[in-house]
């Protein structure tokens, strides 16, 4: 299960002892096998040794032994030392995570605090994610519209089953994420008294264009400082004759925005 904590922390002893480490003496402490425990923490054996061999010239002291008897003819075992290490590594992970857990309660009673980190821990390939409020629903028999209030005034419209609508509890006032993928985007400088059928159209001024060796990744920043990102081929560039500092209109349809709503 993905861990959604907005608080996360690595503890590390003598600048190099981790979870890893430990997950290795523990292994070794129920298995009695360091072979064993080097696969089960991901170590090979001789790294094993080395990682261990280090900790006991930090600990002025061995955390391993060998044992003798047994049905397998003997094994390893760790030593009082070890036991000790293990165990107040074993303290310490509940004393950190009780320590986190009181950090991240004081955190959610900063409510715009807690928003930000919580739409930054969204991780998706969709390069344009933006932040909303839902202000306005339409449901259809098969197709909800949804419209989201961005920054500066501005509106992304997303249209999404009404199956899905239900599914993620979508309703007035609730804050949710638009999602767009950069190819989906389509830039505009001239309409030439066109209009046109898609609903999202969003005005800005192009403040990055980075080309690749077929396509060029156009930023239009928006009202309220959003940025939109649109992916083009390079010939498109050039026959637009887009550069920095230039007005440009960024559109894309509606069935082209996901929706992301927290839990």
């Amino acid at each position: 299960m993905a861990d959604t904590s907005l608080l996360q922390g690595n503890l590390l002893l003598a600048g190099r002892l981790d979870a890893r480490f430990f997950a290795l003496l523990r292994a070794l402490h129920q298995t009695g096998s360091l072979r064993k425990a080097a696969h089960t923490a991901g170590y090979s054996y001789k790294g094993a040794w080395l990682q261990l061999e280090t900790a006991a010239n930090l600990a002025h002291e061995p955390l391993v032994e060998a044992s003798t008897g047994g049905r397998g003819g003997g094994g390893s075992r760790l030593t009082d030392a070890g036991c000790r290490l293990l165990s107040a590594w074993t303290a310490l992970e509940e004393r950190h995570g009780r320590f986190l857990r009181e950090q991240e309660d004081w955190l959610l009673q900063q409510p715009a605090l807690a928003a930000l980190l919580r739409r930054s821990t969204v991780k998706i390939s969709a390069r344009n994610q933006f932040a909303g409020t839902i202000t306005d629903i339409h449901e259809g028999p098969t197709t909800t519209q949804v419209t989201l209030a961005l920054a500066g005034g501005l509106e992304i419209v997303s249209a999404i089953t009404s199956g899905a609508a239900a599914r993620l509890g979508v309703r007035k006032g609730r804050e949710a994420l638009a999602l767009v993928k950069a190819s989906d985007v389509l830039l505009a400088t001239d309409l030439g008294g066109w209009t046109l059928s898609a609903r999202n159209q969003l005005a800005g001024t192009i403040s990055r264009i980075q080309k690749g060796a077929a396509t060029s990744l156009v930023g239009l920043t928006l009202p309220g400082g959003a940025t939109v990102t649109a992916s083009i081929t390079n010939d498109a560039v050039d026959a637009l004759g887009l550069a920095v500092g230039q007005r440009a209109t960024a559109v894309f349809k509606a069935y082209a925005v996901m929706l992301a709503l927290a839990d």
